[in-house]
């Protein structure tokens, strides 16, 4: 294997580590010596989502400053759980730096990787056999999170499934599979059945997820900016008539939207 490159400079995260140590300490924080690794959780999950947005819309200053408010959350989980004689910051570190190496054969070892398919396969193929190894679930989609927003985790189940050749050949099928669902889902609402109407819904809903996956588009992302679109515009309309829409028509705040739709055109 070849010899690592130096690391970076990292000043800043040993003065992160120490300063959350001295969070935890016995003169530290009341609210930070009260946390726990199970309530530090859904902090990890908003500040994730928060780092999210900021990357999506391009924003440097706010990606910085949310991804340095993810790391706080790892150090101050991994600190949590040193005090308890469990795993350190440094033990996630490690091990996901080994891990990378182990599922990375075609750089850290003797394996060839010509394009991103092959190396996509290879990782695949190394998390199978360590999950073999370690007497965990071995299906190809049980590592995508249960948490995951619906939207993405239908994303990530097709993409995992499509990596072993569960998947159309191209894109006219899952078109023709979207035009399918909406048909079901129409016969669903004509006969007024509520639990048929969901089910058909969800599968529509999936089918739009395969064929984005087809499209080459993250559909958590693409809905992700068009809410935000809509959010502009409807705050135009509510700007137009001074935040007071009650008692206007329809026909009076389609006209502001499509106004605003224009402005934010030109």
């Amino acid at each position: 294997m070849d010899e690592l490159p130096p690391g970076p400079h990292l000043a800043g995260l040993q003065h992160l580590l120490a300063t959350v140590a001295r969070l935890r300490a016995p003169n530290g924080c009341p609210w930070d010596q009260k946390q726990t690794t199970a309530s530090m959780a859904q902090h990890l999950v908003e500040e994730a989502f928060e780092a999210a947005d900021a990357l999506r819309r391009g924003d440097d200053a706010a990606s910085r400053e949310e991804l340095g408010d993810v790391l706080v959350n790892v150090c101050m989980i991994g600190q949590i759980a040193h005090e308890g004689g469990r795993f350190a910051t440094d033990d996630l570190a490690a091990a996901a730096a080994d891990k990378l190496i182990r599922r990375h054969p075609h750089v850290f070892g003797d394996q060839q990787a010509d394009g991103e398919a092959i190396a996509v396969g290879n990782w695949e193929h190394r998390k199978q056999q360590e999950a073999q190894d370690a007497q965990k679930p071995r299906g190809v989609l049980a590592g995508v999170p249960l948490a995951l927003p619906a939207l993405l985790r239908a994303f990530r189940i097709g993409e995992k499934a499509a990596r072993v050749g569960f998947d159309w050949p191209d894109r006219q099928g899952p078109r023709d599979k979207v035009t399918e669902e909406i048909a079901e889902l129409d016969e669903a609402i004509a006969a007024g059945e509520p639990g048929a109407i969901a089910a058909e819904l969800g599968d529509v809903l999936f089918s739009l997820c395969n064929l984005a996956r087809h499209l080459g588009v993250n559909p958590e992302t693409a809905l992700a900016n068009t809410t935000d679109k809509f959010q502009r515009r409807f705050g135009a309309v509510e700007r137009e008539f001074d935040y007071e829409l009650r008692g206007r028509s329809l026909e009076q705040m389609d006209a502001a939207w499509n106004r605003a739709k224009a402005q934010e055109r030109a």
